[in-house]
C-alpha cells in the first residue's frame, strides 16, 4: 500500500505538515516495505487559489491509496475522493510516527473534510 504523507521535510523523522494543499513535501512510503520517495510541493505553497485540488491531483499521480496529515479542507477532500483516495487527518509527530499509527489503527480514515477551505 501506498501512503503520501504531508511533510515539513525530505526525511521519516521530519514532522507532518498540517496543511494538505500547501504542505513542502509528500513522501510517498510503501507500507509493506518502508521505502520512501520524497515529493517537493513547492508550486502550491504560494498559489492564490486551488492549492488543495492542485495537491490532489499529484497525491493521485503518485498512485497513493492513503493520504496523512494534519487537516484536509473540502475540495482537496473531495479530489481525493473522487480519485479512491482514503483521507487521514489528526495526524502529528513524525512522518515515520503517522505512518505507524495508521498502520495499528490508532489513525483511521475520515468521511469528511475537517477544515473550511483556504485554512492556513
Amino acid at each position: 500500500m501506498k501512503i503520501a504523507v504531508t511533510s515539513r521535510g525530505r526525511t521519516l523523522e521530519s514532522p507532518v505538515d498540517p496543511r494538505f494543499g500547501r504542505a513542502e513535501f509528500f513522501i510517498l512510503v510503501d507500507a509493506d516495505s518502508g521505502a520512501f520517495d520524497v515529493y517537493d510541493n513547492a508550486q502550491n505553497l504560494s498559489a492564490a487559489q486551488g492549492a488543495g485540488i492542485q495537491a490532489a491531483q499529484t497525491v493521485s499521480r503518485l498512485a497513493a491509496e492513503v493520504v496523512i496529515t494534519g487537516h484536509c479542507g473540502p475540495k482537496a477532500f473531495r479530489t481525493l475522493g473522487a480519485a479512491g483516495i482514503q483521507v487521514v487527518v489528526g495526524a502529528s509527530g513524525s512522518v515515520a510516527e503517522a505512518v505507524q499509527s495508521f498502520k495499528t489503527g490508532k489513525l483511521t480514515p475520515t468521511e469528511s473534510p475537517d477544515v473550511e477551505g483556504h485554512w492556513a
